[in-house]
C-alpha cells in the first residue's frame, strides 16, 4: 500500500511543454505513472510526450476530459501561486509544486484557499514523492527506490536521495517517500505525513529527515511519542554546525533567537523514541537495530529492469 500517490493516480502536468516539465514528465511516465494530461495556455489541442498525452489550455478542461485527480507544477515562480490556485479550483485533490523561490507572501495568500477547498499541497520547493513500484510524482530518481514498508518524509531533496539510496543498498524497501520542501511556508508538514504513515497498514517503520529552523520536527516528535510507540523510527537533522542567524540552504533553514536549533530537534526526537543518526548513511543501520528486515533476497530497485 502507499500514501498520497499510487496506481490510481491520474496526473496532469502543469507546464508540460516547458523544458523542465517535459523532461520530468518523461521520467515519470517511464516509471509507470499515469500521466493523463498536460496544460499550457495557448497550446490546447496539441499532444505532448510523443503524442501520448493531450495538452489543454486549463486544468479545469483537463480534469473534465481525463478525470485527472493529481497535479504537478513545473512553471516559473511568478506564475506558480496562480497555478496552484487553478489546480485547486479545478477540483484537484493533491497538488505537488516543484517550483522554488516563490515569495512567502504569495504562499500566505495561497494556503488558506488550498485548505478551504479541502485539497492537499506538497511543496513548494520540493522534490515530490514516490510510492515505489506504483507512481512517481516529482523529480526523485526512480532508480534509487526499492518496494517495501518504510515510510520516508524529508525537508531536503538531496538528503532524500541520499537516505533512500542507502536504504535500498541495505535492502530496506520504502512504502512512500515524501519530500515536503524546505520553504518557511509549505502545504504539508512532517506531522501531516507521519499521520498518514500511521494510518497505512503497510508502512511499518518511518524515517524523518529534518534540518535547522522552525519547530516542525519537534511538533512531529511530540505526536509520534504518543502515536508511533513500538514503530521503528530513525531520523537525521541537517545543519548541526550552522551559526545562528545564517540561512543554510533552504529558506526555512535558519536559527533565530535560539529557536530551531539542531540540538533541540535531536533532543525532541530522541525523547519520542527516534534513533537519531549522526550521518545519513547510518539510517539503515539504526532501523536494522530496531528489527527492520531487508526486503526478500534478489529484489531489485523498483523501476530497474
Amino acid at each position: 500500500m502507499s500514501i498520497l500517490v499510487g496506481r490510481d493516480t491520474r496526473l496532469v502536468v502543469q507546464g508540460i511543454t516547458g523544458r523542465e516539465g517535459e523532461f520530468h514528465a518523461r521520467q515519470m511516465q517511464a516509471y509507470g505513472t499515469q500521466i493523463v494530461a498536460g496544460t499550457r495556455f495557448g497550446k490546447g489541442g496539441q499532444r505532448a510526450l510523443d503524442g501520448t498525452v493531450p495538452v489543454f489550455d486549463t486544468v479545469r478542461e483537463a480534469v473534465a476530459e481525463t478525470g485527472a485527480n493529481t497535479s504537478i507544477i513545473y512553471v516559473p515562480a511568478p506564475a506558480a501561486p496562480d497555478a496552484i490556485l487553478e489546480a485547486v479550483d479545478a477540483g484537484i485533490g493533491l497538488v505537488v509544486c516543484i517550483t522554488e523561490r516563490i515569495p512567502a507572501l504569495d504562499m500566505l495568500r495561497v494556503m488558506p484557499v488550498v485548505r478551504e477547498a479541502g485539497a492537499r499541497l506538497i511543496g513548494p520547493n520540493c522534490p515530490g514523492l514516490t510510492s515505489p513500484g506504483r507512481a512517481k510524482v516529482g523529480i526523485i530518481p526512480g532508480s534509487i527506490h526499492l518496494e517495501g514498508s518504510t515510510g520516508v518524509v524529508s525537508r531536503s531533496g538531496t538528503l532524500t536521495y541520499e537516505v533512500v539510496q542507502a536504504l535500498t543498498d541495505a535492502g530496506i524497501g520504502q512504502s512512500t517517500c515524501v519530500g515536503i520542501g524546505g520553504d518557511p511556508i509549505i502545504g504539508t508538514t512532517h506531522l501531516d505525513v507521519l499521520k498518514l504513515f500511521a494510518e497505512d497498514p503497510e508502512t511499518n517503520a518511518v524515517v524523518l529527515i529534518g534540518e535547522i529552523g522552525g519547530a516542525a520536527e519537534e511538533e512531529a516528535a511530540a505526536w509520534a511519542a504518543d502515536h508511533l510507540q513500538g514503530v521503528p523510527k530513525a531520523a537525521f537533522i541537517a545543519g548541526r554546525t550552522a551559526p545562528e542567524g545564517k540561512r543554510m540552504g533552504h529558506a526555512g533553514a535558519i536559527i533565530s533567537g535560539g529557536s530551531g536549533t539542531a540540538a533541540a530537534k535531536v533532543a525532541a526526537l530522541e525523547a519520542a523514541g527516534f534513533r537519531v543518526a549522526e550521518t545519513p548513511g547510518q539510517i539503515a543501520e539504526l532501523l536494522r537495530e530496531q528489527g527492520v528486515q531487508p526486503a526478500r533476497p534478489g529484489q531489485v530497485p523498483a523501476g530497474v529492469q
